[in-house]
């Protein structure tokens, strides 16, 4: 994430927590991280040095103006009036860093062998979240080489408990072994 892009997703959380308005505007900035994803092609149009600036502005008014917050709205003629709107994700990721340690969130990727059922899905979400004390956004990834297990990734730490990891493990060790044996 660029030092541009969080001081501009940074700023736009400051506003919206002095208007107590920090679950609204993130929301908002998440269905129009959605929408973007979608179609990349808009937040080019807004960085587009060739558009003038004033036709900019105006998309973003006929598109965005009376169905987002005015804080939102602002943001984002704000980024295309400077030409960056391309770095909207990056500020929506800046911006979601301080709503999720104000409020005590925790994402969590669980990579299984097949998909955890809904009663898998909750248990290991309550689990994790007695555990840390946060409230937990459990994201599950299938990756079918696990073989079985689940390997949890969360703030910059990984537990694999994964059967394909356990057998690495066991190869290591008989490696160690038969090294051990031959001296």
């Amino acid at each position: 994430m660029s030092g541009l892009a969080k001081n501009y997703g940074s700023a736009l959380y400051s506003a919206a927590m002095g208007e107590n308005l920090t679950e609204q505007v993130y929301n908002e900035l998440c269905e129009l991280e959605k929408a973007f994803s979608e179609k990349p092609q808009y937040l080019r149009l807004l960085s587009a040095a060739n558009v003038a600036k004033e036709e900019r502005l105006k998309l973003v008014d006929d598109c965005l103006g009376g169905k987002v917050h005015p804080y939102v709205l602002n943001f984002m003629k704000l980024l295309a009036e400077k030409s960056i709107a391309t770095h909207f994700g990056d500020c929506v990721k800046a911006y979601r860093e301080r709503y999720y340690f104000d409020n005590g969130i925790m994402p969590v990727t669980a990579v299984t062998a097949v998909p955890l059922s809904d009663s898998q899905y909750k248990r290991l979400s309550e689990k994790i979240a007695s555990i840390s004390g946060k409230k937990i956004i459990l994201t599950n990834k299938v990756d079918p080489s696990c073989l079985g297990g689940v390997k949890l990734s969360y703030d910059s730490k990984q537990i694999d408990g994964t059967v394909s990891h356990r057998l690495k493990e066991v190869s290591e060790l008989l490696k160690l072994d038969a090294s051990k044996a031959m001296t």
